[in-house]
């Protein structure tokens, strides 16, 4: 047996010393650098591509097997142009491992490296030649139950190099630049420490970020096992819209391909960057995730972001605890998002936590105990804070893409109880049936600026974008509301929206001791366009036009028909534009500014006597025109509404005439013809007794309104009706004196 083992050895040595001698012997006469031309012609006359040497050829044979190139170019196919170039490459075998049938890769090196792959619109690509007939993967290599290539790599390094894949068909282009990896040794079940860093650039996504990325690498390829320890990642650059973008991960991550199990430890991922003028910080965090073929779990995963921009800053976070599932199904024992919202004048805070199921074959979610809550603070709020909480759940279904909700509790400071479904998710149906007990919306809306606009300022055009997207179908009923400083109560809104056409039917309410009930529809298209028909009962117009539009001119209680439209980009070309008709029909009230009927009583004296033809007055607070009833009719045509009938009686006073009011231009040119009755038998409604008519200018704008009174046509009324009184007593005498002659 020694002798066998001691022959053996001796062999083994002879062959040994046999291989390194010829070894040696060839690199010793051998220069590859002779053959440069036969291999070139080679390449050319096998591919139709130009090969270029330029740099020299050295071979190595002991300790290791090995070649090194320089420079060296390839052309594309049948073209002088460039398809790939590099600077140097070098890779050496371990000698001794061949002895054994193993190939056992030493060192690879590559410097310089340029190449570009191109995907024509024929779908073939600058490469196919290369590639060969493709060969069938059903084929196994089998050596004896032996690998032949151990999978050892003493050291890998690739630096400056540059990749590029161009897609023709369509468009787009990535490349990879500067791209640089270095390692240690690299074999099964051996820590391999990577360090990796690269530029990528791309149209279709946009990307420009560079990239560097550091980690241990372990891995066995017999059993597919591979492990990564101390990831470190750091990005920086642009994508799509964002730029500054910077991307910062560490963390530990496994995978076991034949039980097909993956896992990640300590995992942290941290992004900033601006979009827009906007700012913001996204973090992950994932103390350990554990996915396998048949279920998965998580130990809190947390998920922060922060937004500063324009509108105010908003801090989120959103914490998975006790995250588990598998293929079908997930549960997490209590989802919590924080929201956290500061504004220049105000702050939200929101809380939401609800259990979280679902079912990824079915894509069905569940928060099935949602809570959520608003705390909100700031100067213009009610009593400078708010909190309210709403309770109730939600189902999102993502295959039928709809999502219901059913939601009750406090909102600001209303109680609410909501029914909202959406349907589609690019273009959604939003169908809601709300209850609201009370709201006071005059507390979250803007205040007016008191400073008066700059006449050369350009008017603001209506912005309705918003609604041509809306696609709306639903209920609203409010106990009791408040919207530019206008009460009411029961108000009920029908709304359909879809295709930038809005329709409010009915829209009704109770408000100021009356009823009103009628629609509203807004056209949101390229010129905005608003009509409006409305039927207001009962109302007491004087608290309603104060508390509306701040107009006290008008006091009286009845009924105001409204039939309206309008059209316009902005608010001064809407009341331009405004056509229809409009109706009163008013019991026991006034005309505040001026008292008719006592100019008139003033007024008689100066019969007579030469007074004034006109007396001019701007509208007086103090006074007012009493009336027991008041009618007209108006006809509303591009901003200007007409009237013919006007009809205003009180117990001394009867008021005919006819005029214009400019909405538009908020002005108005009237004129009144005012009769003061001679004795009181015309209260009740019943006509005029007869007396002095008086024309009633009223003209100017709104916030100056003047009334003219027109004595001078007052004194010769007065003498038209002396002269005819004084021509019917003469005829009544005549009359007289002639009958007592004929019953003589």
């Amino acid at each position: 047996m020694n002798k066998i083992l001691k022959y053996g050895l001796l062999g083994t040595g002879a062959v040994v010393g046999i291989a390194v001698a010829g070894a040696a012997y060839v690199a010793a006469t051998f220069d590859p650098n002779d053959y440069k031309d036969q291999i070139i012609r080679t390449v050319k006359d096998s591919k139709q591509r130009d090969l270029r040497l330029d740099g020299k050829i050295t071979l190595s044979f002991f300790p290791n097997i090995g070649a090194k190139l320089g420079k060296v170019s390839l052309s594309e196919f049948n073209s002088t142009k460039q398809f790939a170039a590099i600077d140097s490459a070098r890779i050496s075998l371990a000698l001794l491992p061949l002895f054994s049938g193993q190939a056992v890769v030493n060192e690879v090196a590559v410097s310089g490296l340029q190449a570009t792959l191109v995907k024509r619109k024929d779908g073939t690509t600058n490469i196919d030649d290369l590639l060969g007939p493709k060969e069938d993967k059903t084929a196994e290599k089998k050596t004896n139950g032996k690998q032949s290539v151990k999978f050892d790599i003493a050291a890998l390094s690739i630096e400056k190099t540059s990749l590029t894949y161009r897609d023709e068909g369509s468009g787009a282009q990535y490349a990879v630049k500067d791209l640089n990896l270095n390692s240690g040794r690299i074999a099964n079940g051996v820590p391999a420490k990577i360090s990796l860093s690269a530029g990528i650039q791309a149209n279709q996504p946009k990307l420009d970020i560079a990239a560097q990325f550091k980690t241990t690498l372990t891995f066995d390829l017999d059993k597919q096992q591979y492990r990564l320890e101390g990831l470190d990642l750091q990005a920086s650059g642009a994508a799509l819209d964002i730029s500054n973008l910077k991307i910062k991960a560490s963390g530990d991550a496994s995978a076991d391909l034949p039980t097909q199990e993956f896992g990640a430890k300590k995992f942290t991922l941290n992004a900033t960057g601006v979009k827009a003028k906007d700012s913001f910080e996204v973090t992950l965090d994932a103390p350990a995730l554990i996915l396998t073929k048949d279920k998965f779990s998580g130990d809190k995963l947390t998920l922060n972001a922060k937004l500063n921009g324009a509108a105010g800053n908003i801090v989120a976070a959103l914490s998975l605890p006790g995250l588990e599932g598998n293929a079908q199904s997930f549960k997490s024992s209590a989802l919590t998002l924080d929201l956290d919202v500061k504004q220049p004048e105000q702050a939200f805070k929101v809380k939401l936590s609800s259990p979280l199921s679902g079912n990824f074959q079915a894509r069905q979610f569940n928060l099935s105990n949602l809570v959520v809550a608003v705390n909100a603070s700031g100067d213009k709020l009610p009593n400078k804070s708010i909190s309210s909480e709403m309770k109730g759940s939600v189902q999102v279904d993502a295959t039928k893409e709809t999502v219901q909700a059913n939601l009750a509790g406090g909102l600001l400071q209303s109680q609410v109880k909501a029914r909202v479904g959406v349907n589609g998710f690019a273009d959604p149906a939003i169908h809601f049936d709300v209850d609201v007990d009370q709201f006071d919306a005059d507390l979250y809306m803007p205040k007016k600026s008191a400073e008066t606009p700059k006449s050369n300022e350009p008017e603001q055009p209506l912005d309705l974008s918003g609604l041509r997207k809306l696609n709306l179908d639903g209920s609203l009923r409010i106990g009791a509301l408040k919207v530019a400083n206008v009460k009411s109560t029961n108000v009920r809104l029908d709304v359909k929206a879809r295709n930038g056409q809005m329709n409010v039917a009915p829209l009704s309410a109770n408000l100021y001791q009356g009823s009103m009930k009628g629609s509203l529809s807004v056209n949101a298209q390229a010129t905005p366009s608003v009509a409006i028909n409305q039927n207001l009962s009962g109302v007491n117009v004087a608290a309603l036009t104060k508390d509306a539009a701040n107009f006290d001119t008008l006091e009286g209680k009845g009924n105001v028909g409204l039939n309206l439209t309008m059209q316009g980009n902005t608010i001064s070309a809407m009341k331009k534009a405004l056509n229809g008709n409009v109706s009163l029909n008013l019991a026991d009230g006034a005309i505040k500014g001026i008292n008719i009927a006592k100019k008139l009583r003033d007024a008689q004296g100066i019969l007579g006597k030469g007074g004034a033809s006109a007396q001019t007055q701007s509208a007086n607070k103090e006074e007012k025109t009493d009336f027991s009833e008041l009618k007209a009719t108006f006809k509303v045509s591009n901003g200007v509404a007409h009237n013919d009938d006007l009809s205003l009686k009180s117990p001394l006073l009867r008021l005919t005439g006819n005029g214009d009011i400019n909405i538009g231009n908020d002005s108005m040119n009237y004129v009144a013809k005012a009769t003061l009755a001679k004795t009181l038998e015309g209260q009740g409604g019943k006509d005029s007794v007869g007396g002095i008519t008086v024309p009633v200018r009223v003209n100017g704008p709104f916030a100056d309104l003047k009334y003219t009174l027109d004595f001078g046509a007052m004194i010769g009324e007065a003498a038209k009706q002396k002269v005819q009184t004084e021509v019917k007593t003469k005829l009544q005498d005549q009359l007289k004196g002639g009958l007592k002659g004929l019953f003589k």
